[in-house]
């Protein structure tokens, strides 16, 4: 019988109805002839609330307690939904990432899953049973409890899914699958059938919030079909899967921002060899994930290197790099929260011209200034001041095409 690995996110499980409306649909997809293993996340808001009460007590807590607390909301989410399944006949039994053997690494609060122990899901499975998982969650070898980061509970399920060797693993959001732009910002933003791989990577990671970054590179790795779909409508979603011929038909798949960016820019640095990595390297080690660097062509002997970091790690970004400063000799440490970085990602970019020159003259148009610029194969990416972004996204959807009115081949 095939595995089908389904994940339903907090505002899926908000409260007592929707957490019944969600066995019911699982149920459904049981009763279709597949096996299934469901991923939750905490109810609603639970996880900022936990937050919250956190930071009341300190300022600063310890990463490892952090991740104890938050951890708990995904328990209080899989023993509901196993008792909402159930009552409707149903056997369930409900698992956390400690008891079903997700092992990941020590880096609390966005650890990366190493391995997973399948024996007891399959167990469960072959006993007919449907199994609930906390998403989100993980342990260490030395059994300390971690989580995987925001949004950590797509990353559980297609993990899950890889290593269940699962037919599909169908992400259940309050959106109804990806579009062109956020449809809230750009009412004219039309819904995507399908998109590759690598769009789905670069979008989630130029802040498309629908699916986590290391959820799709889990799926590309190792061919996991992802579905994602409303929660509340039976609507037909988007699909993300392999890239094929069709899809470089089109330029430019869709327009995306992210305002939780932050620049951090070290000033006068010594330019030698090395330099660069021992920067770097402390700033890796404090498992800060560095996006975009830009550095100056050198003057005197120095040159000012600028990159971006989440705006959540800026704080700590700022310490460690100061500390590089004076060790290397740099001048100072200047930091920029005001910004947002703006991207459009299409597969097609490969094989057209002009894409480049195209955007940023859509950004000068409307008075916009490029501060930082970053390309791949498929993605160009700007930082811009942060009151602009709104106003980019929009006008680069319109001069791309993107809208429901467009004629577009799929």
């Amino acid at each position: 019988m095939p595995i089908i690995v389904q994940k339903f996110g907090g505002t899926s499980v908000a409260d007592a109805e929707r957490i019944q409306a969600v066995a019911r649909r699982v149920v459904e997809s049981a009763a279709g002839g597949y096996q299934v293993v469901v991923v939750v996340s905490a109810m609603g808001r639970a996880t900022d609330q936990l937050v919250q009460m956190a930071h009341q007590i300190m300022p600063a807590p310890s990463e490892r307690e952090m991740d104890m607390l938050l951890a708990t909301g995904e328990q209080v989410s899989i023993a509901l939904l196993s008792m909402a399944i159930q009552a409707l006949g149903r056997e369930a039994k409900s698992f956390t990432g400690y008891q079903v053997g997700i092992l990941t690494d020590t880096a609390y609060g966005k650890a990366r899953i190493q391995r997973i122990e399948t024996g007891k899901i399959e167990r469960a499975l072959g006993e007919g049973q449907i199994v609930v998982v906390a998403g989100f969650q993980g342990v260490t070898a030395d059994d300390d409890i971690t989580t995987l980061g925001r949004g950590g509970s797509d990353t559980t399920a297609v993990a899950l899914a890889a290593a269940l060797k699962a037919e599909v693993c169908e992400i259940y959001t309050d959106v109804d699958g990806v579009y062109t732009a956020d449809p809230n910002l750009v009412p004219d933003a039309r819904l995507l059938d399908r998109v590759s791989y690598e769009e789905m990577l670069e979008l989630a990671s130029s802040g498309t919030k629908v699916l986590q970054s290391r959820s799709v590179e889990f799926a590309a790795k190792y061919g996991v079909p992802v579905h994602v779909r409303s929660s509340f409508r039976p609507d037909p979603g988007t699909l993300v899967t392999r890239e094929d011929a069709r899809m470089e038909d089109v330029i430019v798949r869709g327009v995306a921002y992210d305002r939780n960016e932050a620049k951090v820019s070290v000033l006068s640095v010594p330019d030698r060899p090395g330099i660069a990595a021992q920067l770097f390297g402390a700033v890796a080690q404090e498992n800060i994930v560095v996006d975009m660097i830009v550095q100056n062509i050198s003057q005197d002997g120095t040159t000012d290197i600028s990159f971006t970091v989440p705006r959540t790690d800026r704080a700590k970004a700022v310490t460690v790099v100061k500390r590089q400063a004076d060790r290397i000799g740099a001048r100072g440490v200047k930091h920029d929260d005001r910004i947002a970085k703006v991207s459009i990602v299409g597969v097609g970019m490969r094989s057209h011209s002009g894409v480049a020159a195209k955007m940023f003259s859509v950004l000068a148009k409307e008075g916009v200034n490029i501060m930082m610029i970053s390309t791949s194969e498929i993605k160009l990416s700007c930082v811009i001041e942060d009151k602009y972004a709104e106003l980019a996204v929009r006008a680069l959807h319109e001069a791309f095409g993107l809208g429901k009115e467009a004629v577009i081949k799929e």
